[in-house]
């Protein structure tokens, strides 16, 4: 679809846009490869795959890293499906390993086509017309965007043992808020594009810069080293730039609210600049039913979270049998069993910091303390 987007816009005499489209793809590839070439080599030799390190950093440096990671992914997934005994060690291995992708998949998503899908509504609304490609082009970037969000949900829930897994209902309610928070964003961004086709190359740097430092001060430990850090720091900051998400253990219900506040305000700043000094011709003047639609949307997204994490999150049917877990870290836990592995020598600096964040237990004392993996 990204192929298909950026030669219509090359046959179309606009080259820019298509350089641009394809920068975006390149760097997202870049970012991703790095991420897992990093983790990688920070894995315990236990849990790195039976391949010589010259070929892994080969196959990174073509951009095929990540398709590596799912094929092995899928051959030990094979051995955990047909293996006549259950193994712990290979479950709590191909739980890793699926979170690792899911996670990669995550970062590339919001690198790429979250970008892209600004591009391809703001090619569309400047020119009132919509190309079959530029159509497929935004229906595949919006199931990505919101899809590797679910998807990134759903792998936490493979870190713990005897879990109560998402419901369908919990998954499309997970899967629409997220939906309805996105879009007006990104809406609002392809907006001010019209208004100011170079002011967007100055509003995400700021607005990147102020989430960048708003997961550094809450001091995230996910790399191995304070370069790394960094990297991951900064790939946060670009999908708050969008998207929620949780980088730090604790209740999140202030932080969310600040976050949402900040963004709802940005957003409707960036919506009524453009209604403001450049107001639809009768032409276009679908845009004011877009606007109008978007606050209600994103009203509709928060109730909907409101409604998830009051009546539809796992917690609460955990709650009614006496059993207490978090994910997102969103309330109290006790009595979590976390998956580990037996060797003391396979735990993962990652899975402590995943365990530490989204998976804290709570002690009769009110200590926290952590189970398996984390207790290394």
């Amino acid at each position: 679809a990204d192929g298909w987007v950026a030669a219509g816009y090359a046959r179309g005499g606009q080259p820019g846009w298509a350089a641009l489209g394809l920068g975006l793809l390149a760097a997202a590839s870049l970012a991703t490869q790095a991420c897992s070439w990093l983790w990688l080599r920070s894995d315990p030799p236990g849990l790195r795959p039976d391949v010589r390190p010259w070929l892994l950093a080969a196959l990174h440096l073509l951009q095929l890293g990540f398709l590596f990671r799912c094929l092995h992914a899928l051959k030990v997934g094979w051995k955990v499906c047909w293996a006549k005994a259950e193994d712990e060690d290979k479950q709590t291995h191909m739980a890793f390993l699926s979170h690792d992708i899911s996670m990669l998949r995550l970062f590339e998503t919001f690198l790429e086509n979250t970008p892209q899908l600004t591009l391809l509504l703001y090619v569309i609304l400047q020119t009132n017309k919509a190309e079959p490609f530029q159509g497929l082009g935004v229906c595949t970037a919006f199931l990505c965007v919101t899809w590797s969000l679910l998807d990134y949900h759903q792998s936490l829930r493979s870190f713990l043992q005897d879990k109560y897994e998402l419901s369908l209902g919990s998954s499309i309610i997970y899967y629409l808020w997220n939906l309805f928070l996105i879009c007006p964003r990104i809406l609002a961004v392809a907006l001010f594009a019209l208004l100011w086709p170079y002011g967007v190359a100055v509003h995400f740097p700021l607005v990147w810069l102020a989430m960048f430092l708003w997961v550094s001060l809450q001091g995230t430990d996910f790399m191995e080293s304070p370069g790394p850090e960094q990297l991951y720091r900064a790939m946060v900051a670009v999908i708050l730039y969008f998207s929620w998400f949780n980088v730090s253990p604790g209740r999140t219900l202030h932080r969310s609210i600040i976050y949402h506040s900040f963004i709802l305000v940005d957003s409707a700043l960036l919506a009524l600049s453009w209604l403001w000094f450049q107001f639809p011709s009768e032409e276009s003047s679908y845009l004011i039913l877009l606007v109008s639609v978007a606050l209600p949307c994103y009203l509709l997204g928060l109730v909907l979270r409101v409604v998830y994490y009051k009546w539809l999150h796992p917690n609460m049917r955990a709650q009614q049998d006496g059993v207490y877990d978090e994910v997102d870290a969103d309330g109290r836990s006790d009595e979590l069993q976390f998956r580990s592995f037996s060797a003391p020598d396979l735990v993962n600096r990652r899975m402590q910091w995943l365990a530490r964040t989204q998976f804290p237990v709570f002690c009769p004392a009110g200590h926290r303390v952590l189970n398996g993996a984390a207790a290394g």
